[in-house]
């Protein structure tokens, strides 16, 4: 009987992708710094001189082109997960409603078309409030979508 489960050691020869949402900025940086701090502390190099960055960046204009960019990625087999980081708050309108399911369905999709974990880290909130509180110093998820993806990227390298 065979027990995969992923693991947060082994990673000095994964690499990964992160697609970056600009929409909503304020927060999406945050994410990303607590994205990146994550990696970092669990020996994935970012940016070091005696070794090559382990991850690559990817910059779109809001959370509704994050599939298809992600979906890029992940089929250029270079990368052992893909993290999308974006922000949608709601307003006013439906518009949050439409971006926040097609980017849900969109990166979904993406996981299943190429399998490449992707990792679902965009925020969906009512309020800037919301938002700040979950990009925050405190609790910041941008430190959870990197453990996500460290898990899923050393599972699925054990189920190969």
């Amino acid at each position: 009987m065979a027990h995969f489960e992923g693991n947060f050691t082994h990673t000095q020869d994964l690499r990964f992708a992160i697609a970056v949402a600009r929409f909503n900025d304020a927060i999406v940086t945050r994410l990303l710094a607590g994205c990146q701090d994550a990696l970092k502390r669990h020996g994935v190099c970012l940016e070091d001189g005696d070794r090559p960055s382990q991850v690559d960046y990817a910059w779109v204009p809001g959370s509704f082109e994050l599939p298809l960019v992600a979906r890029k990625l992940a089929a250029s087999a270079q990368y052992d997960a893909v993290i999308a980081l974006g922000a949608i708050i709601r307003g006013d309108t439906p518009h949050f409603d439409y971006v926040a399911a097609e980017a849900a369905k969109g990166l979904a999709a993406v996981a299943l078309q190429t399998g490449v974990p992707v990792i679902f880290g965009v925020l969906t909130v009512d309020t800037m409030q919301q938002a700040f509180e979950r990009a925050g110093v405190k609790s910041n998820l941008g430190w959870s979508y990197a453990m996500n993806a460290l898990e899923m990227a050393t599972l699925m390298r054990q189920m190969r």
